[in-house]
């Protein structure tokens, strides 16, 4: 069974009216969805909404933060100002428009949309080969992102959640210090990322977007491992003697 990860960010200003993610998937899977919220709110409830008609106003409750209603599981991590969605055993029947929600206590409650297809049998037009990567501080880590042959004339980058800032093929960036490298390989359909001299700045959610899909990569950065110093024969016979 793949599993699959997708991220949004959303912000007190965003309205139902704001621009939508998209997420194709297979039936059967299973997706987690880490939703950011603002510090302001990490006493309020949050929710996980569905309507197939894409409307908030009259979308359905699936289920509130830390708690588990048939497929679905809310998980809120107030410490990282964010909540997580699982669904599990994803059917066709799922498709439709979801919203990351946190109730307030005046105006319409913050929400930001995303738009997921299930797809039977079909494999995912964009995915990643691994979800989760991690490297240790100054070192490298490379992440790769396939796409369907569908997808090989739309734009290829990777996004940084928590600002949105966004690395083109054929660029080199920076992201917090660290070099950022894109390639795309058109023959094998999939794009590659080298994220050099890393800092611990730089873990958090990421994102391999192709057109409108994006499908998060989660990175952790661990400490530099120890200088381990080397000592040569003569230098151990020295220490021994004086010993």
């Amino acid at each position: 069974m793949e599993r699959f990860w997708i991220f949004l960010f959303f912000l007190s200003s965003i309205a139902s009216g704001s621009s939508q993610r998209e997420l194709s998937l297979q039936h059967g899977g299973t997706i987690t969805i880490p939703c950011d919220y603002e510090r302001q709110y990490i006493q309020h409830k949050k929710y996980w909404c569905y309507d197939a008609g894409s409307a908030f106003n009259f979308c359905t409750i699936q289920a509130y933060a830390n708690n588990t209603a048939g497929r679905v599981t809310v998980t809120d991590y107030p410490d990282q100002n964010l909540f997580t969605v699982t669904m599990r055993n994803l059917k066709t029947g799922d498709t439709g428009s979801y919203w990351c929600a946190v109730e307030t206590e005046w105006g319409p409650d913050v929400h930001k949309q995303i738009y997921i297809t299930v797809k039977s049998g079909a494999v995912p037009d964009v995915s990643v080969v691994e979800s989760s990567v991690g490297g240790q501080e100054g070192g490298v880590v490379r992440i790769q992102c396939l796409y369907s042959a569908g997808y090989q004339s739309e734009q290829k980058q990777w996004c940084r959640s928590k600002d949105q800032w966004c690395y083109k093929v054929g660029r080199t960036g920076t992201s917090q210090n660290s070099a950022v490298q894109i390639s795309d390989d058109k023959k094998s359909r999939s794009f590659s990322v080298e994220m050099s001299g890393l800092k611990k700045s730089d873990a958090g959610w990421y994102g391999c977007r192709v057109g409108k899909l994006e499908v998060p990569v989660h990175l952790s950065v661990s400490d530099a491992a120890p200088e381990v110093t080397k000592y040569s024969g003569t230098e151990k016979l020295i220490e021994f003697c004086v010993a």
